[in-house]
């Protein structure tokens, strides 16, 4: 185990997630870095994800902990997860993403050892088709990430965002009563309200399914839109929906920069 390095607490939660989880499994055991836990928080699936979990348990060392029982919902479960951490870092990573590449993790502990003044940092992620893996569809950089930005509903890719667990201590988990944008709420609280220190790591980070609840169809972006306004509201940050549909616009110059630049091949990138 590497010395004098923080220990990273990183939770996955699963709901009838047996298509995808395996490869998100592979990739947290592919990291080289080796202080971390690893806690999945299942919400009583019924297909074949509790024997996903079972058959690569005895693989992690006793670093893989787990439970299986109805939840509130994704943040719910991710609330369960946080209380369980022992870590001194927490990072969140989605049952249908895997990690971009295997030194993820090592980076993240050497970025917060290095800058041991900064509450959390974050990455670039990318998406892909679901069904060609290979195939990037749109890349997010969180580089140009400004806290006065939260206004247009910008935020650092939450996938990811890695915390001091400390922080949830001070400022509070996610809330319950959001469907789709409380983790937006969440970094709203500690970046724009409380001003965490925060780090950029020019790094991609993690590969998403084009697909989940926040990236598919009208309905949930309207949702989307909804929560943030509220967000803003709760956290007495003045935005109106003009404003957040700005953010739209460079959404969609993202995509069409993903496709001038072909990037379609991320399964072995890595930074030395």
């Amino acid at each position: 185990m590497e010395t004098n390095t923080p220990k990273i607490s990183l939770i996955t939660v699963t709901f009838n997630s047996g298509k995808t989880l395996a490869d998100t499994i592979r990739s947290v055991l592919s990291q080289t870095y080796s202080n971390y836990e690893y806690i999945i928080i299942d919400g009583n699936s019924q297909d074949d994800t509790i024997d996903i979990i079972k058959y690569y348990s005895s693989f992690f060392s006793n670093k893989l902990i787990w439970i299986s029982e109805k939840d509130k919902g994704l943040y719910d479960a991710m609330n369960k997860g946080i209380k369980m951490a022992t870590g001194d870092i927490i990072g969140i990573l989605n049952s249908d993403d895997f990690f971009t590449d295997n030194n993820i993790l090592g980076q993240v502990a050497l970025s917060f050892k290095k800058h041991p003044n900064i509450h959390a940092l974050y990455g670039d992620i990318h998406f892909v088709n679901p069904e060609k893996p290979s195939k990037c569809v749109r890349y997010y950089s969180s580089k140009i990430f400004k806290r006065s930005l939260m206004r247009l509903g910008f935020m650092p890719a939450h996938p990811s965002f890695y915390i001091k667990k400390e922080c949830f201590n001070k400022y509070g988990l996610y809330k319950t009563d959001y469907k789709i944008a409380a983790d937006f709420e969440f970094l709203l609280r500690v970046i724009f309200v409380h001003g965490i220190s925060t780090l950029y790591l020019p790094i991609d980070m993690v590969t998403m399914r084009t697909g989940g609840s926040s990236t598919s169809g009208i309905k949930s972006h309207i949702q989307i839109m909804k929560e943030h306004i509220r967000a803003c509201k709760e956290n007495n940050v003045y935005t109106n929906s003009f404003i957040l549909s700005l953010r739209y616009f460079y959404k969609i110059a993202e995509i069409i920069y993903t496709k001038i630049k072909k990037k379609v091949s991320f399964q072995n990138w890595r930074i030395d």
